[in-house]
Parts: structure tokens; C-alpha cells; sequence
């Protein structure tokens, strides 16, 4: 591992609204990288981020924020919005990381692809998953995720429905409490989806809680990013995920 702090440019492509995120890359910065933020855009500000909405903004074309982050010169670049991809399905998913491969010339990895490729590495199948988002969209991801072979055992979702900001306002004790209404018989991680979401806060509350592993979207990417370039676990990243690296 090479002593410079900043030998490693990791850029992350960050919805626009999104305000937790940045927060949670600088918190896991994984040692010997630097991070680098553009941000996406492509949705109403003011509308519910309903399953379009985040349908629309995955099907974006972001030729432009490639064309940008790639002036960093990236080792690795992250797709940093769950629903964007999760609303299409896996093969789109697929297909968007190998398109800002070729477009980046770097290690590409998307939210998402994150969190499926977290749930593998740490042997279960069987999860409780939890989200702030809109209904529809939790139909999606539980297919998306049954598309991979994991079983969703029990969900919840914050009950009401949430603007583009409202998302990022949950605390982390709400968060928490959002945990517990998935730890039921039968499931054997627990599954926090949304990059605005102040999950990674409650990573460690919740698994003293419940016993079980967590995965959040950010864990999952900083986990994922870490695996692929072959980098230590990060001071600041939480959970017994981490283990497994």
C-alpha cells in the first residue's frame, strides 16, 4: 500500500438532492484515497421520488458526468443512487456499470451492484429490508434482489411518502427504529436501501440490537470498493461486513 494519502482518485456520482452520501464517503474513506464528487442530475426536485422519477434518472444520459469525473483520472467510480438502477432490474444494472467502464476507463460500481455483491459475501439469503422509499419501488427491489437469488423474509418502508430532501432528514435513530420492524424469525441480515439515508450511522446500534449483519447502500459500495482494489478496511467503516474483507 503506497504511504501517499491521496495516490488512489476515487470519484462518486452523487444524485443532486443527495446530502448524505459525500458525509458517509468521507466518513469510510477507505486509507491512500481521495474522493471525488460530481453530481446527477435529470429529475423534479420537487416531486415524489417515485419509481419514473428514479427510473428516468438511471436511464439518464450521463456522458457529460463521465466526460467530468473522468478529468480526476479515477481508479474507481461509484454510481451512488440504489433506486436508479433498482427500478430497471439487474441486466440494466449490469449494463450501466460496464458503461461507465468503457466511458471512465476505471473500476465501476454501482449502489446497488454493491449491496447484492455485500449480501453474497457475508453467506445469507434471507433478509429483512428496509427503505424510505415509495411503495412501487420496493416491489422492484425485492425483485431485483429475488433476480439474485436473495430472499426478502419481511420489509418496511417509513410508512409516508417523502420528498427528494425528506429522504436525507431521517435521523438515525428513525433509521433505527425502521431496522427493528424487519428483525423477524427467518431473517439473517438486514438490508438498509437508499444512499441519502443516514444508515451507516446505525450500523452498529442495530446489529448489537438484533445479532445480525447490516448492509447499507454507502457500506456496501465503500465494502465492495475495497475488495476491488484490494485496500484494508477503512478506519471509519462500521459493521461486521467488514469481516469479510
Amino acid at each position: 500500500m503506497t504511504a501517499d494519502p491521496r495516490a488512489l482518485k476515487i470519484g462518486v456520482l452523487v444524485p443532486y438532492t443527495n446530502t448524505n452520501l459525500e458525509p458517509d464517503m468521507m466518513l469510510m474513506r477507505p486509507e491512500g484515497c481521495s474522493l471525488h464528487f460530481e453530481r446527477l442530475g435529470d429529475y423534479d426536485i420537487d416531486a415524489i421520488p417515485g419509481a419514473d422519477q428514479m427510473a428516468r434518472l438511471g436511464a439518464s444520459d450521463i456522458t457529460e458526468t463521465l466526460r467530468l469525473i473522468s478529468g480526476v483520472r479515477p481508479k474507481a467510480v461509484l454510481y451512488g443512487c440504489t433506486s436508479a438502477t433498482l427500478t430497471h432490474g439487474t441486466g440494466f444494472d449490469r449494463d450501466l456499470a460496464e458503461r461507465i467502464k468503457v466511458r471512465s476507463g476505471a473500476v465501476s460500481l454501482t449502489a446497488a451492484g454493491s449491496v447484492v455483491a455485500a449480501i453474497r459475501a457475508l453467506g445469507v439469503t434471507k433478509i429483512g429490508f428496509s427503505s424510505p422509499y415509495v411503495g412501487e419501488i420496493n416491489d422492484q427491489a425485492v425483485a431485483f434482489l429475488a433476480d439474485a437469488g436473495i430472499e426478502t423474509v419481511a420489509r418496511a418502508d417509513i410508512g409516508r411518502e417523502l420528498g427528494n430532501y425528506g429522504q436525507g432528514e431521517l435521523s438515525p435513530d428513525e433509521v433505527f427504529d425502521l431496522a427493528m420492524r424487519v428483525d423477524l424469525p427467518g431473517v439473517e441480515a438486514i438490508v438498509l436501501s437508499c444512499t441519502d439515508m443516514r444508515s451507516v450511522e446505525a450500523v452498529e446500534r442495530i446489529e448489537v440490537a438484533t445479532g445480525k449483519p447490516v448492509v447499507t447502500s454507502n457500506q456496501a459500495m465503500v465494502f465492495a470498493l475495497c475488495r476491488a482494489l484490494g485496500l484494508p478496511r477503512p478506519k471509519g467503516a462500521p459493521g461486521r461486513l467488514f469481516e469479510r474483507l
